[in-house]
């Protein structure tokens, strides 16, 4: 008697268990992180899964996540992309799906001013989370891989606030070129963010240009971001 589709259908998703864990096995040895279905099952729907570095997703995995609509991203934005030439002219660049449009506008302007783009993405407009994007932007800037980092979103303010999470990084918010010259002059800001749904293009550029060419003021203002950065040092983060 020939097998229904139940049938057929339980013994395919056998099969592709034993697969799965013959991977897992084979895999595991080599001390790599597996990615089954129960981690697919623990993760929202339409959720996005960055694989850390070195990690494998099974078959079975993959299947069950397109089946919920699950993204799987390769790799960390953070080591996704590096500066090729000298720190002091590279300058990280990075966005959420909010920003990314004004991302890629900027890219080129950047370049029009001398300075090397190197862009974390992200590189399309399907939905990401800005706080991935915002580390991985600051974090150059704390090595000292980038002279300065510029980060979009939605309205620049979740970016801001966790970039300055990053130890090292004086991030702003600006929206005009006062606030861009201030930041730079005043409070020797390190990382711009940017909101997307705020500002138009012509205003973007205006606000990175200013940002990029005031100076540091030092002086009197140079006692007072000392003050900000011994904060810092009070919990412990490098300077």
């Amino acid at each position: 008697m020939r097998p229904n589709e139940q049938q057929v259908r339980a013994k395919v998703r056998e099969i592709l268990l034993r697969l799965q864990a013959g991977e897992a096995a084979t895999v595991g040895e080599r001390g790599a992180r597996i990615i089954g279905v129960s981690d697919i099952e623990a993760l929202p729907p339409e959720a996005t899964l960055r694989l850390p570095k070195g990690a494998v997703i099974t078959p079975l995995a993959q299947d069950r996540a397109r089946e919920r609509g699950v993204r799987i991203e390769r790799g960390d934005p953070a080591t996704s992309a590096q500066p090729q030439g000298p720190a002091e002219r590279a300058v990280a660049i990075a966005a959420d799906h909010g920003g990314y449009a004004l991302k890629e506008q900027l890219k080129p302007y950047l370049r029009e001013l001398g300075y090397e783009p190197v862009d974390l993405g992200t590189h399309n407009e399907e939905s990401v989370d800005y706080p991935d994007f915002a580390y991985a932007a600051a974090l150059l800037v704390s090595q000292g891989r980038c002279h300065a980092a510029i980060i979009i979103d939605g309205a620049g303010i979740g970016s801001c606030m966790a970039a300055n999470k990053v130890p090292g990084v004086r991030a702003s918010m600006c929206y005009d070129v006062s606030t861009a010259s201030n930041a730079r002059e005043h409070n020797h800001a390190n990382v711009l963010t940017l909101g997307a749904g705020l500002i138009g293009p012509n205003a973007a550029r205006q606000i990175v240009k200013t940002w990029l060419t005031t100076p540091w003021g030092g002086g009197r203002h140079a006692r007072r971001v000392e003050k900000i950065m011994d904060i810092e040092r009070r919990f412990g983060k490098r300077s």
